[in-house]
């Protein structure tokens, strides 16, 4: 029988020991420093509201990894020896493992600004970020965020629950620029206003100054602005987790580099989620991509391969979703911060600022390519059939109330939207309103 060892407790570390669970009696042992069980990583910020509890956020009991023979080992793994299949842990234990699958996740970027290491300045991404967060945050009266991006806007919101004051600093001409084209980002950034946030675009992070006790007392901006503060967020963008590799013999860049089977240089050991970094080309794709369902993903795909049915990591048209406040955000297939040269766009907005559509298609071709929305549910599957089987911009909207997933009394958008294509594009192929 196998030693199946999985070391990282996050959304693809366990979806790989569910799978392989599923389809074989190996051995399987989940090594995790973080939590003892896994949780959702997505809903500390509500664990912070008080929206719900800790425990809540786990979405199996207790008893249920002793019941599928998931063995869990609450330690952290200092090093792997590949030489000998064997992985020295913080407690002095040795563990040895007959297939690896490195699932390791992100750590906060920092870029060596002067008191970046004060008490009071963090990021969040991990449950040991939530507690230092709770601790951070007691009794201060203003914070400040640095970088515009998902992250930074859950903690501006779990901050503006306890009635802090927020700051946020973007170096981007608009919120999350850098991403999301102007028309969405300039929707973002005047919403993020309207939470009564101090956004300051274009401005840059220069140092975090000393109260005399090793705490934050104030931030200086790149345009030498001075801003009290007592606790600093910084959230400007992760890394994979692979510090612990080296000497292993692992090949690494920015992350765990694998083949079209997420597996490394070595043959007996795997890498997925956050921590991976492909060698080969994926159309529409990044090399490094740090989003939940890819996690999900590799760990179905790398269960398949490790079962005896070799798969290849191919996952098909893009695809994430995210929350600014309470307006939704999907995005499907390709919809880049600067329109292409061969691309063609069309955005709407309704009146409320909250609510708007991005489409992209192939001029040429008139092949659609990709979509952001904005306050509007998306079906996923409607897109990812399009994506796939190359359907026109035409056509996308002619069947566009078949994608809406909003509540049946929902008002309903599409007859305002393709109307306002048709007037901006009348030599269009004609559109059905019906």
């Amino acid at each position: 029988m196998s030693n199946i060892v999985i070391i990282g407790n996050g959304i693809a570390g366990v979806t790989v020991a569910r799978h392989i669970r599923k389809r074989s009696s190996d051995n399987i042992t989940i090594i995790s420093s973080e939590t003892e069980y896994f949780f959702s990583r997505t809903a500390l910020m509500y664990v912070y509201m008080g929206h719900m509890k800790f425990d809540n956020t786990k979405p199996y009991e207790d008893w249920f990894w002793k019941k599928n023979k998931i063995d869990l080992v609450y330690d952290h793994v200092n090093a792997v020896d590949t030489q000998n299949d064997t992985l020295l842990c913080r407690s002095g234990k040795k563990i040895t493992y007959d297939t690896l699958i490195l699932a390791t996740g992100s750590q906060p970027n920092k870029f060596g600004w002067p008191g970046q290491d004060l008490e009071g300045v963090q990021g969040l991404y991990s449950y040991q970020d939530l507690q230092l967060m709770e601790q951070n945050s007691k009794g201060i009266k203003k914070a400040v965020i640095v970088g515009g991006g998902l992250i930074g806007i859950e903690m501006a919101e779990m901050l503006l629950s306890r009635n802090i004051e927020v700051t946020f600093l973007v170096r981007e001409k608009e919120f999350w620029s850098n991403v999301l084209p102007v028309q969405e980002a300039k929707l973002i950034s005047d919403y993020v206003r309207s939470h009564h946030i101090d956004l300051k675009l274009e401005t840059e992070l220069l140092s975090i100054e000393d109260n005399g006790e090793g705490k934050v007392k104030s931030i200086i901006t790149s345009k030498n602005e001075s801003i009290d503060c007592q606790l600093v967020g910084l959230t400007v963008g992760v890394s994979p987790s692979i510090g612990f590799l080296k000497d292993s013999g692992i090949k690494t860049n920015r992350g765990i580099l694998v083949n079209e089977f997420l597996q490394t240089n070595i043959g007996n050991v795997y890498a997925i989620g956050d921590c991976v970094e492909r060698t080969y080309e994926l159309s529409g794709r990044r090399n490094i991509e740090q989003v939940w369902y890819t996690g999900r993903m590799m760990g179905e795909v790398v269960a398949q391969t490790i079962c005896g049915s070799p798969t290849r990591y191919e996952p098909g048209p893009w695809f994430n979703s995210a929350k600014f406040f309470d307006i939704e955000y999907q995005t499907y297939g390709n919809v880049g911060a600067q329109l292409n040269a061969n691309e063609s766009e069309f955005y709407w907005e309704h009146s409320s600022k909250k609510k708007a559509m991005h489409f992209i298609w192939d001029t040429a071709s008139q092949v659609f390519v990709g979509i952001n929305s904005f306050g509007i549910r998306l079906r996923h599957e409607k897109f990812d059939q399009w994506l796939r089987g190359k359907q026109s911009i035409s056509y996308v909207l002619e069947h566009l109330p078949e994608a809406n997933f909003d509540p049946e009394f929902s008002h309903k958008h599409e007859p305002e939207i393709t109307q306002a294509f048709e007037k901006q594009f009348p030599h269009s192929p004609s559109l059905s309103l019906k």
